[in-house]
């Protein structure tokens, strides 16, 4: 008789525990991703005024990483602030080994934005003042989130994956 209690009381508790871990990763999943509505990610990519979040990152040649620093890109009208990690090969020395290729700050922009599916767009930034940079290729949807690809004449390609706040929620700077 001891036996099967001990063992009922075995499955109670992997079951709670069970439902109280799902619990929290959903909770976990909703507070760690700011909330934008569709309406106000279309005016930010039309005003040309948004931040870009990375909270992964794909190099060509290597795995994929989950960042655990605070990573972004802030866009507006004829800036540019670049604050991301380079992971790839480069076919040309860095000027300052220390930095990376992909923290800079520029004016002069030119900006498109073409829809992307149903529920997107595609926005290409490419900066007229920072050698090697050819653009970054924001893939930007309705709920928020996003995809960043950069690709450089003297760098393997790079890709990103985070989400879209306006620069006043932005809180990593």
């Amino acid at each position: 008789m001891k036996h099967l209690k001990y063992n009922r009381l075995w499955t109670l508790m992997i079951f709670l525990l069970m439902i109280f871990s799902e619990r929290s990763i959903a909770q976990n999943n909703n507070q760690g991703k700011p909330v934008v509505k569709k309406v106000s990610i279309k005016d930010m990519i039309d005003s040309q005024h948004f931040v870009f979040e990375a909270q992964s990152v794909n190099p060509m040649r290597g795995g994929f990483r989950m960042l655990t620093s605070a990573y972004d890109v802030t866009i507006s009208r004829d800036t540019m602030v670049s604050d991301l990690p380079y992971f790839g090969r480069a076919y040309v020395a860095a000027y300052n080994p220390t930095k990376s290729e992909l923290d800079f700050t520029t004016t002069g922009l030119s900006y498109s934005v073409n829809p992307y599916k149903k529920t997107g767009w595609y926005v290409i930034v490419k900066p007229k003042s920072k050698n090697g940079i050819q653009q970054y290729a924001f893939t930007i949807f309705e709920d928020g989130t996003a995809s960043l690809n950069v690709t450089s004449t003297s760098r393997d390609p790079i890709s990103f994956n985070g989400y879209i706040v306006t620069a006043q929620k932005n809180k990593r700077k």
